[in-house]
């Protein structure tokens, strides 16, 4: 169906196809926040939700993690993504923290965090799923409003995700970035896996 569609199409179609193919695709590859940035003072009263079942949320009083309590006096590795469940995100993106963990543990770093614009509940069953919730710690951006105030924010409605976020990673001291990727567009994996930001630390 796919070739068929590709052979009744015009250029201009063709291209338009192409594009959509590579997920919000932009030439802007930086953040607001840079190295040295403070990522707490950047993103001045927001809280993320740890990932959790919805039983654990009722029980916790639908609590939220302040991000000072998440950064301060700890060596952290995060990423983000555009969302769970999604096919880079889920075959590539974690796994390549996943597997890494332990060289991580053994430059110091206190936590590897995976960050998405979704739930908590979503991303609980997601790094379930991933046997990853023992090894990486998942918290939801549920509004986006972490990844707006580091300007990290992407439409992906194209894909039908409607507001998400850049694919990135970052190396965190004490709530100072030391440093940060971010990719082209969202659908690429090309300086935000593991092993660019393990030879980074």
């Amino acid at each position: 169906m796919a070739s068929l569609i590709l052979k009744r199409s015009s250029p201009s179609a063709l291209k338009s196809i192409v594009d959509g193919l590579r997920i919000g695709a932009s030439s802007r590859a930086y953040a607001s926040v840079a190295t040295g940035s403070d990522i707490v003072a950047a993103a001045p009263g927001v809280s993320l939700q740890k990932a959790r079942s919805w039983d654990e949320g009722v029980s916790s009083n639908f609590a939220t993690t302040p991000l000072k309590d998440i950064f301060k006096d700890k060596k952290v590795v995060i990423f983000g993504l555009p969302g769970a469940h999604t096919g880079v995100c889920s075959q590539q993106h974690v796994p390549s923290y996943k597997n890494n963990i332990d060289k991580f543990k053994a430059k110091g770093i206190d936590s590897v965090i995976c960050v998405a614009v979704n739930d908590p509940y979503v991303m609980n069953a997601w790094a379930e799923k991933l046997q990853a919730k023992d090894l990486i710690e998942f918290y939801g951006d549920f509004d986006g409003s972490f990844h707006k105030s580091l300007d990290l924010g992407k439409d992906l409605s194209a894909a039908l995700l409607g507001p998400r976020s850049e694919r990135w990673s970052a190396y965190v001291e004490d709530g100072k970035i030391k440093t940060i990727n971010v990719e082209e567009a969202p659908s690429d994996m090309k300086v935000s896996g593991a092993d660019v930001i393990l030879r980074q630390i």
